[in-house]
C-alpha cells in the first residue's frame, strides 16, 4: 500500500491539535517579573470648548488617619462608617491632583503639588512642558499646593503669571511660614489678586470656599454650557470629609467655617448636578455629589465626561 503523503501544512495543523503536554520541550514559559502597583499620571477630557487634564503629581500612604479625620466623631461611628466603605482605619492613601485647563487660547494650571519634580513629571506624562504654562492659579497656600512653584534652578514655570486670592495671600504674608517664604514670596511682583466672583479668564470664576484656610478658593469652569468645579481642599477625603461634612479635619484652620462651607458648596453641586475635581479625591479625582441622609455621597465619574 502506498504511504499517504503528509504535507508540512498538515503536519503543523496536526501538531496544533495535540493536547497541551507540560513536559514537552520548548513549551514551558518563564514567570514574568512583578511590575509593582501603578496608575496613570493624568486624566484628560473635554468640557465644552475647554480641555481639562487632571495630573497625579504625587501619592503617599499616611498612618493613623483617625488623627486627621473625624476629630469630633464618635470612634465607634468612625469605625462603622469606614467598614461600610471598605476602608481600613489604620492608614489612608493621599492623592495630590493639580489640574490643567486648556481654554483654547491659554494653558492654566491650578496648584503645583508637593515639589517641582512631581509636577513637572506629571506634566510631561500628559504631554506638556512647564514653559507652556501661561497662568498658575493657587487655590490656597498649603505646602502641597505651592511646593512645585520652585525647583533647584528657580521658578518652575518660566513664562507664567500667577493668580491667587487676596485674603489668602495677605494671611500668609503676615505669618511665619517657611514654605510660603521660599515658594511664593519671591514671586510677589508677578501675582495678580482676585476676590470671590473674580475671573481668572473667560469661563473660569473664583468661588469663596474659606475655612480650610482663611482665603481658600474653588474655581468654577464653564464652557459652551458645560460646568465643572475645582473644589481644591473643600473636602480632604471622599468618605471621612465629603460624606460627613461636619466631621472635623486636622488641616482645616477654621473647623466650624470649613464644615459650613462644605455643606454650602456640596449642597450646590448636588442640587445642580455639577461634576467636580477634588485635589485629594482618589485619582483621577473626578466625580459627582449626591445627597445621602444628613450628609453626602461621593459618586466617582465613569464614562460621563468621555461623551462631552
Amino acid at each position: 500500500m502506498k504511504t499517504p503523503y503528509l504535507s508540512r501544512r498538515h503536519a503543523l495543523m496536526a501538531a496544533a491539535a495535540l493536547p497541551f503536554a507540560p513536559g514537552l520541550a520548548g513549551m514551558a514559559h518563564a514567570a514574568a517579573d512583578m511590575k509593582g502597583a501603578s496608575m496613570a499620571q493624568f486624566n484628560r477630557f473635554k468640557l465644552g470648548g475647554f480641555e481639562v487634564t487632571a495630573l497625579l503629581a504625587g501619592t503617599r500612604t499616611v498612618e493613623n488617619p483617625t488623627e486627621i479625620f473625624g476629630l469630633n466623631a464618635d470612634p465607634a461611628e468612625f469605625a462603622e462608617v469606614s467598614k461600610a466603605a471598605f476602608l481600613p482605619t489604620d492608614k489612608a492613601q493621599f492623592f495630590f491632583t493639580p489640574t490643567v485647563v486648556n481654554t483654547g487660547s491659554e494653558l492654566v494650571l491650578f496648584d503645583t503639588g508637593l515639589n517641582a519634580d512631581g509636577i513637572t513629571g506629571a506634566l510631561a506624562a500628559a504631554g506638556y512642558t512647564p514653559d507652556q504654562i501661561d497662568t498658575v492659579v493657587l487655590t490656597h497656600m498649603h505646602g502641597d499646593h505651592i511646593g512645585g512653584l520652585m525647583g533647584e534652578a528657580g521658578p518652575t514655570f518660566a513664562n507664567a503669571k500667577y493668580i491667587t486670592g487676596s485674603v489668602e495671600h495677605n494671611h500668609w504674608m503676615a505669618a511665619a511660614n517657611e514654605g510660603f517664604d521660599k515658594n511664593v514670596r519671591p514671586l510677589n511682583d508677578q501675582i495678580t489678586f482676585l476676590e470671590d466672583g473674580g475671573a481668572v479668564t473667560s469661563g473660569i470664576t473664583a468661588m469663596d470656599a474659606a475655612g480650610h484656610t482663611p482665603g481658600h478658593m474653588g474655581y468654577m469652569l464653564e464652557s459652551d454650557g458645560a460646568q465643572l468645579m475645582l473644589v481644591a481642599d473643600l473636602a480632604n477625603h471622599y468618605v471621612w470629609s465629603l460624606a460627613h461634612p461636619d466631621w472635623e479635619v486636622k488641616f482645616d484652620m477654621d473647623k466650624t467655617a470649613a464644615a459650613a462651607t462644605r455643606r454650602r458648596v456640596l449642597g450646590m453641586l448636588a442640587a445642580d448636578r455639577v461634576p467636580f475635581i477634588g485635589y485629594h479625591m482618589p485619582f483621577p479625582a473626578l466625580g459627582y455629589v449626591d445627597t445621602r441622609g444628613d450628609g453626602f455621597q461621593y459618586v466617582p465619574a465613569s464614562y460621563q465626561m468621555m461623551m462631552g
